[in-house]
């Protein structure tokens, strides 16, 4: 079994800038980049980067994969002591443009802040995505975290 289609439209680097949000941060801005690279296999294998001012700031690695036609599962590790394991749903809406939606329940270390689940909703549209993230964080419901616009790059010849 090969890699869905509709996830392989995720292949590549795509980069831009989003805002950052909750209760108990000041917002932010901040520029992205989201890779996707199909190494051969049935998933993706993703890092996001961020930087404020030139200056790194988050990062995060992990997969996504297809186990049925309509079912996405990720697996996501991030350096402040969070794992995300998760699964979804993945969709063409009548526009012809990619939905996907993931929930994902979150394992702490022990000195890790307190993060319960995520959330991520991706709306992607030939070379152009949206990226939202939802988190349910230190005792605050689910809520709004992260939104970025960006856009695939071309590759480097």
């Amino acid at each position: 079994m090969g890699l869905d289609p509709r996830l392989a439209h995720l292949v590549g680097t795509w980069c831009g800038t989003g805002v950052g949000c909750y209760p108990t941060i000041a917002d932010f801005t901040y520029t992205d980049q989201i890779s996707f690279t199909d190494i051969g296999k049935p998933f993706l294998h993703f890092i996001q980067r961020t930087w404020m001012d030139g200056e790194p700031r988050h990062t995060e690695t992990g997969y996504w994969r297809m186990p049925t036609p309509d079912a996405v599962e990720v697996v996501i590790a991030l350096p402040t002591g969070q794992a995300e394991r998760g699964s979804g749903t993945c969709r063409t809406d009548e526009d012809g443009a990619i939905v996907i939606e993931t929930d994902s329940s979150v394992q702490n270390t022990p000195t890790a802040k307190q993060v319960d689940r995520i959330v991520r909703h991706l709306h992607v549209e030939g070379d152009r995505m949206h990226y939202e993230v939802f988190m349910e964080a230190v005792g605050h419901g689910l809520t709004l975290h992260l939104s970025s616009d960006v856009r695939r790059q071309p590759l480097e010849a």
